[in-house]
């Protein structure tokens, strides 16, 4: 592989890149007018806070009280976010119940 060909294929990456970036902005009004780009707006984020929740979950143990910190992180985060609405709170919020109740249950 010789430097013309190396610039060629770095060159095609840089444009594919640009492209994949720009083209939303080009058709943002046409997809905002969409029937299915708005069905998905309203479903994407819960299915991606489930898809979350479950990842988090996955490896709990129910065995002792291994399932009480992820538990209040859960439930702490959905409680925050259903009284205020704030991603930032929510998540931070969640964050922390979950450290201090590992901290509570390890000492």
């Amino acid at each position: 592989m010789n430097l013309t060909h190396s610039i060629a294929i770095i060159a095609v990456m840089a444009v594919i890149t640009f492209a994949l970036r720009a083209l939303p902005f080009a058709f943002g009004k046409w997809l905002r007018e969409q029937p299915v780009v708005r069905e998905l707006s309203l479903l994407l984020p819960i299915g991606v806070m489930t898809v979350l929740v479950v990842y988090s979950l996955r490896d709990t143990s129910f065995a002792g009280t291994d399932w009480v910190a992820p538990t209040v992180g859960v439930v702490v985060t959905a409680g925050l976010h259903l009284w205020r609405w704030n991603i930032l709170l929510s998540l931070i919020g969640g964050i922390g119940a979950y450290g201090v109740t590992l901290l509570i249950l390890a000492g």
